[in-house]
């Protein structure tokens, strides 16, 4: 049997999110499947598919809206998992005779992966400036939506059954952060907040996840500065209105932004490593 990982990604579309799922799917093995959830499709995406041997999905879904996007995921996943465990039995069912096949070997998961990697960066302004609907989508998408999808995600998993010799399915949740969730920044208390949410919530799920005899492992980690659109719109910011702006006018005057593609190579690497999960709050940078 073949075996292999699930993994999602949110945010696929762009920036960051994209390079992981580009990057998935160009290191896939047979079997795997990447689903990619974001406001909008990626066309550069479906074409790396393309000559990829991994399964891969895309949903469009506003993650400001994320509870029926959260539902759907924990659907998907129990469907998955029923099959997963018809094709167990067929398979020991299949080993007590003596019936040849030239049947492929089925896909069986080993790994399934969630990275929360969505965000928003509201109206950079003071928060007494922001409109009530750029605060609420912004912790919407940040947070709640992050928030959401693990739980979906971890509810679906926690029975998976294991492929033969694997013991039980490893389970992984990825929070993608952020150093201004670390630090405050004027102008932008609803995307810190959002970032500094995430990391105490991910540390709250390791403390429950650690307590059960097979918890999924969780990590929340701050991926460094990053050449994406997200930095052009800090960039774009009135003087005025963003203190900062300069330091982040230099970040990319002395070149000290890291390309989208050497980040989420960086971040698999963590990924992938046998001691994700410690520590549970993490900088690609350290």
């Amino acid at each position: 049997m073949t075996q292999a990982t699930l993994t999602i990604v949110t945010g696929h579309s762009r920036g960051l999110g994209q390079a992981l799922a580009a990057a998935l799917l160009q290191r896939a093995r047979p079997g795997d499947c990447v689903l990619g959830i974001a406001r909008q499709p990626s066309a550069h995406l479906q074409a790396l598919a393309a000559h990829s041997p991994a399964h891969f999905e895309q949903w469009q879904a506003d993650l400001a809206d994320a509870a029926p996007v959260a539902q759907r995921l924990e659907q998907w996943l129990a469907g998955h998992e029923q099959a997963q465990q018809h094709t167990l039995v067929s398979a020991a069912d299949a080993a007590t005779t003596e019936v040849a096949t030239t049947e492929a070997a089925p896909t069986l998961w080993r790994e399934l992966r969630l990275i929360n990697n969505a965000g928003l960066i509201p109206t950079i302004a003071p928060l007494s400036q922001l409109g009530s609907a750029d605060i609420t989508q912004g912790l919407r998408v940040g947070l709640e939506a992050a928030m959401l999808l693990s739980a979906a995600f971890l509810r679906a998993s926690e029975n998976w059954p294991a492929p033969p010799g694997a013991g039980v399915v490893g389970r992984k949740v990825l929070n993608i952060s952020s150093g201004l969730g670390r630090r405050p920044m004027a102008a932008q208390a609803v995307y810190c907040a959002a970032k500094a949410g995430m990391d105490l919530y991910s540390r709250c799920l390791a403390l429950e996840e650690s307590a059960k005899p097979a918890g999924a492992r969780v990590v929340s980690l701050a991926p460094g500065v990053i050449a994406t659109d997200m930095q052009q719109h800090l960039r774009s910011a009135r003087a005025q209105d963003f203190p900062d702006l300069p330091r982040f006018q230099s970040l990319l005057e002395n070149g000290q932004l890291q390309t989208p593609e050497a980040t989420a190579h960086a971040i698999l690497q963590r990924l992938d490593a046998p001691g994700f999960g410690e520590p549970v709050i993490d900088d690609v940078r350290q």
